[in-house]
């Protein structure tokens, strides 16, 4: 058998962006993936869907599983060969047990790896305008772990923390605050030192209150702060107002929805994320080929008979171009034949494999690229339309005036909806979490209801690329909204709007 191995891997403060790219590459790798409370949505998405998952739960005072039976477990599965990732919040080795979970790997002989990661007490506070030095202020910092046991003292030098000057990040210690504080106080700070509470940084939940070690308590428990949250002490605390910049990008605040095919990387959910949404991407469809594909086989066979190829997705170009190299052909063969797009994303994809469009509609749909197409058509063209096996039937309709043309319309894949365990997308928009489900066709919206098909849709708020994608969140009860053009840019542009008037309600 072959010997298994594992990582140990931080998976950062919540922000998928701030998420490594070793990380990422060895989880894109993994079979079984034991994973933290701590560890943000964006990240959790990424865990590939044929792997093994073991939610171990870990937040202060709520364990699902305790530390040793994490750390059998951990040997057990590597035992049996396999690739296991320990994903966890944060740093592995910043109060995340990690050199516990090694001992007994490096006891029974098992491989290891560690995978550092992006560390919440210096992430969280650059995300709030904090500087956790600064040569005006201080020259060090100090991280210390805020948890203590029910009904035990907290187990800190306080006096000591004092005489450092430096910044004090307290993990772990909303529950202790009122003892910290206190602490610090008793042991001679000013009680006139800057202090913050920093909630759920990095991710739309972020929320910051800043005072004073004598008035934190207070002014979080009316501002309702809860955990995860970090404590931050030290005159650094005095520049956050001047510093913040992340709740002044656009979508700061908002947590966006993005349903995609699995094998695409959303370009979408990188447009958001500069715009300052976090962005929970889930894979809503998923496509494959379809197999012993006589007719498409049959269509690249007589190619040069064909006027025209009619693009109708990305996902149709990638699958019609993969279906031709495995028939021992390339661009060569497709000779004078004119090329038709329907929109932007596929005139790119074309691009990308060294294919300008000759047509593309100037609006993005159906409808339009069937309509242009009996336009530019002569009399007996042929048109070859390589596509998914349930496609719409607006491009059909819209060429059937023209009946001097015949149109060979093939099935090159289908589409499929994939389940997902990680996350709970029903829970997530039912309480609220979700500002905004963003679907960039009508499959996405069928995918996204078979995922969670308990779900009260008219909790769900829809930005929609185009019409029949808005139909058919209309159809299953969302609050539904189509962008202006059926772009990217354009479907950005709509979130920002409906975000824009959420903040005015």
């Amino acid at each position: 058998m072959t010997q298994g191995k594992v990582w140990l891997v931080g998976a950062g403060p919540g922000d998928p962006g701030l998420f490594t790219l070793k990380g990422r590459a060895i989880l894109s790798q993994a079979e079984v993936v034991v994973y933290d409370s701590l560890v943000g949505d964006g990240v959790l998405a990424m865990i590939p869907g044929e792997a093994r998952l073991i939610n171990v739960g870990k937040r202060a005072g709520n364990h699902t599983m305790r530390q040793e039976q994490i750390n059998e477990t951990l040997l057990s599965e590597a035992k049996k060969g396999l690739r296991v990732v320990r994903l966890k919040g944060g740093d592995p080795f910043l109060f995340g047990r990690g050199g516990e979970e090694l001992e007994l790997l490096a006891r029974e002989g098992i491989p290891y790896e560690i995978v550092p990661g992006v560390t919440s007490p210096i992430a969280v506070p650059a995300y709030n305008g904090i500087p956790v030095t600064h040569r005006d202020f201080c020259s060090s910092v100090h991280i210390i772990t805020g948890h203590k046991r029910a009904g035990e003292e907290l187990n800190m030098d306080f006096e000591a923390l004092v005489r450092t000057e430096g910044t004090l990040v307290f993990l772990m210690g909303v529950t202790a605050m009122p003892d910290i504080l206190a602490g610090l106080k008793r042991a001679g700070m000013d009680p006139d030192m800057p202090a913050a509470i920093l909630q759920q940084g990095t991710t739309a939940g972020q929320r910051r209150v800043v005072a004073t070690i004598s008035t934190l308590e207070e002014e979080a428990a009316r501002a309702g702060i809860g955990t995860p949250a970090i404590i931050v002490v030290g005159r650094v605390c005095s520049l956050a107002e001047e510093f913040a910049w992340y709740e002044k990008l656009p979508l700061a605040g908002c947590k966006v929805l993005v349903t995609r095919p699995r094998e695409l990387v959303s370009a979408m959910a990188l447009k958001l994320r500069r715009q300052g949404a976090e962005v929970l991407e889930l894979p809503a469809i998923a496509t494959r080929a379809i197999p012993d594909n006589q007719a498409l086989e049959a269509a690249l066979d007589r190619l040069e008979s064909y006027q025209w190829i009619a693009f109708t997705s990305p996902t149709g170009v990638r699958f019609f171009f993969e279906a031709l190299r495995a028939a021992k052909k390339d661009v060569r063969s497709l000779g004078n034949i004119r090329v038709a797009a329907i929109g932007q994303g596929t005139r790119k994809a074309l691009e990308e494999r060294g294919i300008l469009a000759d047509l593309m509609p100037e609006v993005y749909d159906g409808a339009s690229l069937g309509a242009a197409l009996a336009s530019a058509c002569q009399p007996g063209d042929r048109i070859l339309l390589p596509r998914a096996a349930l496609g719409n039937q607006e491009i059909l309709e819209a060429l059937a005036g023209r009946p001097d043309v015949q149109v060979e319309d093939v099935a090159t894949y289908e589409t499929y909806y994939p389940r997902q365990e990680v996350i709970d997308q029903r829970k997530k928009v039912e309480e609220g979490e979700i500002d905004f489900a963003v679907f960039t066709s009508a499959s996405t919206v069928q995918g996204f209801a078979q995922a969670a098909p308990e779900l009260d849709f008219r909790k769900v708020t829809a930005a929609c690329i185009g019409r029949q994608t808005r139909e058919a969140a209309l159809k299953l009860g969302m609050e539904a909204y189509m962008a202006k053009e059926a772009t990217m840019d354009s479907l950005v542009e709509l979130v920002a709007e409906l975000a824009e008037r959420k903040k005015q309600r």
